[in-house]
């Protein structure tokens, strides 16, 4: 793993200035180029990428700019997978903006700080989760695998260096294992290691959203581990070369107001959201919708005190792994121009900072039960096809109900969310462990997790969906 990563940092430094077709440098004095590098299929980053994109709220920000002065901005938006080719381009100075998680984050400011064009600094947050949830670890359909013990001299595909690959070695590290010699880590893409589970090559695969609920949505995988169950934060956010948002810091505010722009219209738009970053992507609708739906992942640009210190907690995970320089984390983290954007809009950076729940939750009146939404640990959403709007169920039991009455009455049920019963993470309702329990049946979106409640509750017992559906009352 340490070659592995010395590798792959070795990449980034040596990435070649020629392949990218446009960058700062090449601005004249009424022309200025801004390189945004972005992950489309990363959900937690489409509010500094492709929903941003989508909307055009950066380009908007830019020609009223542009009105008062005499220079054009022009803006190259440039897709990857995964944080490392943003950070190699950063290196290169051939991208000025990216957007990537927290581990990429570390990388990105621990390699970039040797060149002062290059070095870079985090300036907001795009999308966070306080406990780790949504950061998966997915099995095959068939395997035996139950906990995250079971890995134990298995191999499993992970991005090393990514915050996929920091959820195993958690998980893993909670669980007793040693990261470094329990499983045998295979070093891909998530597309190939998406390829290499189906084959039978990996055993098992750690990533980042949206790959673990895409894969389980095509019934290619089953959720073995949830990040949420480390209870440690996790987020992505948004970089900047300092030297670039030295010469031009009105275009940095400008793609600040932007995300603030994206992420308000996604906390108030989510379903919408969902549809324009789907069309962006090439991900299906309904897996996007488990990530940016109400209760999902919290966007929310604030830099929070904790993730700053999760950030910091995070380098001994990179030490463990290769070389990794030194990285002074207060430096390297700046919420200056962030607050600088709350206050240019009139809102208050404090307050925001110090709220902690999600910006967007399930609201409305279920239609089923009768009873008005109160519970964002209960509520689930059911979205009929042809419907462009999803239904509120106020809790898992409702939610059920609903899903049967569709049902019977010949419609289609695109997509039903209902939040875990141990840990609240929002997950598809049929790819669910249910548990009855008296009156009740309760989600989960492990076994580990079914069985936890089971052993702790006697006379509850697992139950499949279809008795789950037509049980519930």
């Amino acid at each position: 793993m340490k070659r592995t990563l010395a590798a792959l940092l070795a990449a980034v430094a040596a990435t070649s200035l020629a392949s990218c077709s446009l960058d700062s440098a090449s601005q004249s004095d009424d022309t200025v180029n801004v390189v945004i590098g972005y992950q489309s299929k990363t959900i937690n980053t489409v509010t500094a990428g492709t929903l941003l994109k989508a909307k055009g709220f950066l380009e908007k920000r830019l020609a009223d700019i542009s009105k008062s002065s005499d220079v054009t901005y022009n803006v190259s938006w440039q897709d990857y997978d995964t944080g490392a080719p943003i950070t190699a381009q950063m290196v290169a100075e051939k991208i000025d903006i990216g957007s990537m998680g927290d581990y990429p984050m570390l990388i990105n400011g621990s390699k970039t700080q040797a060149n002062e064009r290059a070095r870079t600094e985090m300036v907001s947050v795009t999308g966070y989760s306080p406990t780790g949830s949504l950061n998966m670890i997915v099995v095959g359909p068939d395997s035996p695998a139950r906990t995250i013990t079971d890995l134990k001299g298995q191999k499993v595909s992970a991005s090393v260096g990514s915050a996929g690959h920091g959820t195993l070695v958690r998980a893993l590290d909670n669980a007793g294992i040693d990261p470094k010699t329990g499983v045998e880590v295979l070093n891909q893409q998530p597309q190939v290691g998406a390829s290499a589970l189906e084959s039978g090559q990996a055993q098992a695969l750690s990533q980042f959203v949206a790959w673990p609920g895409l894969l389980v949505f095509q019934n290619k995988a089953t959720l073995l581990y949830d990040g949420a169950e480390g209870d440690y934060p996790t987020f992505h956010g948004v970089v900047i070369r300092r030297d670039y948002a030295g010469q031009h810091p009105e275009l940095l505010d400008a793609f600040l107001q932007a995300q603030l722009d994206a992420t308000e219209f996604l906390n108030e738009h989510p379903l919408e959201s969902a549809k324009l970053v789907a069309d962006g992507s090439g991900l299906p609708q309904e897996v996007v919708y488990l990530y940016n739906g109400p209760g999902g992942t919290s966007f929310d640009t604030t830099i929070k005190p904790s993730l700053v210190q999760a950030l910091k907690g995070d380098v001994p995970y990179l030490k463990s792994i290769g070389d990794f320089a030194d990285l002074d984390i207060d430096g390297f983290v700046s919420d200056t121009a962030i607050r600088k954007a709350f206050a240019d809009r009139g809102q208050d950076y404090d307050a925001a900072l110090d709220a902690t729940a999600n910006p967007s939750a399930v609201t409305g009146q279920d239609p089923v039960c009768d009873v008005a939404v109160t519970d964002a640990k209960l509520a689930g959403e059911v979205w009929l096809d042809g419907k462009d709007a999803t239904q509120p169920a106020a809790n898992p039991g409702c939610l059920l109900r609903a899903i049967r009455e569709a049902t019977a009455r010949g419609e289609t049920v695109r997509a039903a969310y209902v939040p875990d019963t141990e840990f609240g993470t929002r997950w598809f309702a049929d790819k669910s462990v249910w548990v009855h329990d008296g009156a009740n049946y309760l989600p989960f979106g492990t076994p580990a997790g079914a069985g936890r409640y089971t052993a702790a509750h006697p006379g509850s017992a697992v139950v499949d969906y279809q008795q789950a559906l037509a049980g519930a009352v």
